[in-house]
Formats: C-alpha cells, sequence, structure tokens
C-alpha cells in the first residue's frame, strides 16, 4: 500500500513543501521511520534532535522546518494529521467470513446483513446484531441484547441480557457491559443483595478499552454517550451518566450515580466518589480521588481533589517538609533557651 504524498496532503488538507509526488509506504516515529515513511512533529522541543537525525522522506509539520531536509506537508494540526494518515496504512478488522457453524445463535435472535460471526461466539433469545458488525471468539450477547451495525466486539467481550450497544462500537478484549452494579444493604452483620433490574446504554462511536467493566444500573440505565473513549482496566458503576466525547484512562474508577458532563478528561488511576456531578470540560488529573462535585471547566488533582494550580504549589512543599520541621525544632529549642535566660533574670 502506497500514496504519493500529494495524496496523503489532499487526506489531511495540508500544503506539500518539495516533492508532490513522493511515494510513501508507511508512517513510523521520527526515530524509526526510514526512507519511504513520513513522521510528524508536533513542534515539541525535546524531538528537534530527532527531527535531525530522521531518516523519513517525508514529515508533517505545522510550518516549514529548515532543519529537514525532505519534503513537507504543512498542517494546522501535526498529530490530528497523523491519526488521518495512520488510517490510510491501518490493517482493516480481520473478519470471519460470514457465520461460523461454531457459533450459536438463538433462533429468535435477529442478524443483521454482512456479519462476521467467529467460531464460539453465543448470541442469546432476541437478541440483534446489526448490518457489518463483528463479533471475535468468546464473545457473549444475552437475551434482549442489541449490537448496532458497524460495531466490532472483540474476543471474551460480555454484552449482558438487555444492554444495548450503538453503532460504529468498539470494544476491546475482556470487557463486561452489563454485570450487576455493587449494590447491597446491611441487614444486621450480613449484606443483602439489591437486585440490578436496569440495563447498561453505549451510543454510537464510543471505544472502550480493553478488561473494562460498565456496570447495569439498579434501575433505568447506566449510558456512555456518543463520542466517549476509555482506556483498559477502567471501572463504571452502575447508573453513571457519561457525557459526549469524554475521556478516562486507565484505571479510572467511577462511582454510582455519577453525572460526568461533555468532554470531561478523567486521568489514569482517579477516583470519583458515588453521587456526584463533574460538570463539562472538567478535567482531573492522575491519581487524584474526587470526594465532591465538580463546577464546569475546573482542573483538579491531588487527594482530596483541588483547583491543580494549588495543588502543584503544596505537592512541591512535601518533599521539603523534613527541612521545614527540623527548622521548626530548631526555633523551639531557641525560643525555649530565651525564656530560660529571661526567666533566670
Amino acid at each position: 500500500m502506497e500514496f504519493t504524498l500529494k495524496e496523503i496532503a489532499d487526506r489531511v488538507g495540508g500544503e506539500v513543501s518539495g516533492d508532490d509526488r513522493t511515494r510513501i509506504t508507511g508512517i513510523n516515529s521520527l526515530e524509526l521511520a526510514s526512507e519511504g515513511e513520513i513522521s510528524f512533529f508536533t513542534g515539541s522541543p525535546r524531538y528537534k534532535k530527532q527531527v535531525l537525525q530522521t531518516k523519513a522522506s517525508a514529515l508533517l509539520v505545522s510550518h516549514l522546518l529548515e532543519s529537514f531536509s525532505g519534503s513537507q506537508v504543512i498542517v494546522p494540526n501535526p498529530s490530528l494529521a497523523y491519526a488521518g494518515v495512520a488510517s490510510l496504512f491501518a490493517r482493516p478488522v480481520a473478519r470471519h467470513p460470514g457465520i461460523s457453524d461454531r457459533a450459536f445463535i438463538a433462533q429468535s435472535a435477529v442478524v443483521g446483513e454482512n456479519v462476521s460471526v467467529y467460531p464460539f461466539v453465543y448470541v442469546g433469545e432476541k437478541a440483534q446484531i446489526g448490518d457489518d458488525a463483528v463479533l471475535y471468539p468468546g464473545v457473549f450477547v444475552g437475551d434482549r441484547a442489541r449490537v448496532g451495525n458497524r460495531t466490532t466486539l472483540f474476543p471474551n467481550v460480555t454484552v449482558m441480557n438487555d444492554c444495548l450497544i450503538g453503532n460504529e462500537v468498539i470494544i476491546h478484549a475482556g470487557c463486561v457491559i452489563g454485570a450487576d452494579g455493587f449494590g447491597f444493604v446491611r441487614d444486621g452483620s450480613k449484606n443483602i443483595k439489591i437486585p440490578q433490574l436496569g440495563m447498561v446504554q453505549i451510543d454510537d462511536r464510543v471505544e472502550i478499552g480493553a478488561n473494562s467493566c460498565v456496570d447495569r444500573a439498579a434501575l433505568g440505565r447506566t449510558w456512555i454517550r456518543s463520542g466517549v473513549k476509555t482506556d483498559n482496566l477502567v471501572q463504571i458503576a452502575h447508573n453513571v451518566v457519561i457525557g459526549e466525547d469524554s475521556v478516562i484512562v486507565a484505571q479510572a474508577a467511577i462511582g454510582g450515580s455519577v453525572r460526568v458532563g461533555r468532554q470531561v478528561v478523567i486521568g489514569g488511576q482517579a477516583a470519583i466518589g458515588d453521587h456526584l456531578n463533574i460538570a463539562d470540560h472538567v478535567m482531573i488529573g492522575s491519581q487524584a480521588g474526587v470526594p465532591k462535585s465538580i463546577p464546569e471547566g475546573q482542573v483538579v488533582s491531588g487527594t482530596p481533589a483541588i483547583p491543580h494550580r494549588l495543588w502543584l504549589k503544596t505537592s512541591s512543599l512535601v518533599a521539603r517538609l523534613p527541612e521545614f520541621f527540623a527548622r521548626i525544632r530548631g526555633l523551639e529549642q531557641k525560643l525555649s533557651h530565651l525564656e530560660n535566660i529571661s526567666k533566670n533574670r
């Protein structure tokens, strides 16, 4: 697979500086790129040396670089252009030809056109599988569940009964969609299970990272709205709502009945307590502990989470606490000495 530099520039809305007939056979990092490949440079100072040393035939850049002698494609956002070019060279998702005779599909299930169902897939009663969907080995789709058009469920994905998966969704290997939420009530010394009667709804163009869990609602729905992207090992509890185009990084955990707004970014290993409201455009730093709701546009870090700039100031003082303690002890000793002198006069 190869493209001319002009074809690539047209694809990403860029302008070529140099030979637009240059043949490009792949995309790679500045460090690893070889002749015939294109790379990208975002302008970060730490990669300037690699620009001088790269063997790439062309670069995606935001402005013309005198330090690079090869052809360049000038684009407003090299990172975004990189995503577009990478899609040109990405291998398509492998598809089993049709429905394997080693898959189980209930007679009452409805299966669309041009689906790819690998061996050892289970599709339950009255489930629906949309057109062009791909179900890899070990996928379980429960009774009355629905999987949308052009959706891909990678190996060992579980979609429990009554859950709804939209169009063009990607759910990576090992995910569990619709397991019971963590609902118990105490009866003396015993924990009594609260039946989880709701479901999970995942809207269009969502991507769920590997080994993540989205719990079904106690009542109603847990709702992942369109365009949301989650990393691996993310836990989303019962009755959570995640707003459009939000991003959740690996090992983050969101407690029950949390409302997350639109275009929110939640850093890795962050934890959000139950029944909170995280408003639109909030950013939560990695390993933050969030015990209360956050207003729109706030950037927070730390445990408990505080405004990010304040966290930067306070966290920088932690390493100096032994020094401060020693100085305070010294001052206390001097003060005690002065008090003794005063008393003895």
